[in-house]
């Protein structure tokens, strides 16, 4: 019911958006007299606050066309090399000479916890000139008809042994916060079945593996309201015209409703030094709150199935650190991990994943030789800081490529350098 209100009242308030971006553009407009005035831009200003923070925002694209590699620009182009109902794996395909020494794959799982895959374009880009990247683009669940079947924890640990397969061995894995469980459930279980196609490497930064450990709020809350509670309150069926239509899901509105309580009083103040930017025409301030808005509050469904089994395996039994997983009647025992390079990287001042969840990995991989392991700590960023912004760039991505260059690649870089 109140995912149709919620629609109900998007659609009520279209007229006074379609007013309000009218009125942005006339008294924005050079030919209007009042456009260059405090008065005409404060009007401006305040019509774009209000469709801006009533509006929803569509799936953002990636739009990266190039990089450089080897000191030179290079051409980089998306495609889609494998599919299913609840997930693509979209390739960053670089226009490099046939003949070059190959850089590792990488696979970079893109957390499913309410944003696009495109939260991670940053990422994307920092890695681009030194790694074959690819990147699982989730789907809304909204979008997804029911005739499609369900997808729970168990369906995203089997997308990624699929992946895994179709990049082959030697491929290298970066799982951004949410996936770190899954991404270590998946390699135990292909370690333990003899599987040929583990990564050779596996980054994961800030993931909740342990949340034992440094409670976050986000932890508490699910300890303390427990799973029957998340089942009857956060839980709604999709309504008509979506094509996931009576689709259960966990709302993307709630969710970020949820990511925006943590931190209201700061984006309340972002919202306000934006209207002073466009008050006083500071464009290149303005179009920063933009394209990070624009990221920030466009939002996905997940689906019901997926979001509870995460809570209860994840938040509230911890059943990975306890040795309790289980996959389909198959124990998941980190502990079959033997030959898969593991680094663990953590922000100093995340309030989603605490200090020592993530490094908490390297206490259940037992069996992962000293040579192998990599631990990296940022005290100074917060949850996004880990994989994205200035401290990513000059401080943690310079630990993963070194990292990579060491022990991903794996058969590749058995391989005779080409002539």
């Amino acid at each position: 019911m109140y995912y149709q209100l919620y629609e109900l009242q998007h659609a009520a308030l279209q007229p006074g958006r379609a007013f309000a971006d009218a009125v942005r553009l006339f008294y924005s407009n050079p030919a209007n007299p009042f456009a260059n005035t405090i008065w005409g831009r404060s009007i401006a200003a305040a019509a774009e606050v209000f469709e801006r923070t009533t509006r929803r925002y569509r799936k953002p694209e990636f739009g990266i066309t190039e990089t450089v590699v080897d000191g030179k620009t290079v051409a980089v182009r998306e495609r889609e090399v494998w599919a299913r109902p609840f997930c693509r794996l979209i390739h960053f395909e670089r226009d490099l000479p046939l003949r070059r020494w190959p850089d590792t794959k990488l696979l970079i799982v893109a957390p499913l916890s309410g944003h696009y895959a495109t939260l991670l374009r940053g990422t994307v880009e920092a890695m681009l000139p030194h790694a074959d990247v690819y990147i699982t683009d989730w789907t809304d669940a909204r979008m997804v008809p029911l005739s499609d079947g369900r997808f729970d924890l168990d369906d995203y640990i089997d997308y990624l042994v699929d992946i895994f397969a179709h990049l082959g061995p030697g491929a290298s894995v970066m799982a951004v916060c949410q996936p770190s469980v899954p991404v270590l459930a998946a390699v135990a279980l292909m370690e333990a079945r003899g599987d040929p196609n583990p990564p050779a490497a596996m980054v994961l930064m800030g993931g909740p593996i342990d949340t034992r450990r440094n409670p976050t709020a986000v932890n508490h809350l699910a300890q303390e309201k427990g799973l029957d509670w998340f089942r009857d309150n956060v839980i709604m069926q999709v309504p008509w015209p979506h094509p996931g239509f009576q689709r259960p899901v966990y709302p993307g509105f709630l969710q970020l409703s949820g990511f925006m309580s943590m931190n209201l009083d700061r984006h309340i103040l972002a919202h306000k030094e934006f209207f002073l930017h466009l008050v006083q025409g500071d464009g290149d301030s303005a179009e920063k709150h933009r394209a990070f808005y624009d990221e920030y509050l466009a939002v996905m469904d997940l689906t019901a199935e997926f979001y509870l089994q995460t809570v209860d395996t994840v938040f509230i039994r911890h059943a990975l650190p306890r040795g309790e997983m289980i996959h389909r009647g198959e124990p998941v025992d980190p502990s079959a991990i033997r030959s898969v390079a593991l680094l663990t990287i953590e922000g100093g001042k995340d309030d989603i994943s605490g200090l020592g969840q993530t490094e908490a990995a390297h206490d259940l991989c037992v069996n992962i030789p000293q040579s192998l392991r990599g631990h990296h700590l940022e005290p100074d960023v917060g949850h996004y800081g880990v994989f994205s912004g200035s401290r990513f760039r000059s401080a943690i991505l310079p630990r993963i490529i070194d990292f990579l260059a060491v022990h991903g690649g794996g058969e590749t870089r058995k391989k005779k350098r080409p002539r």
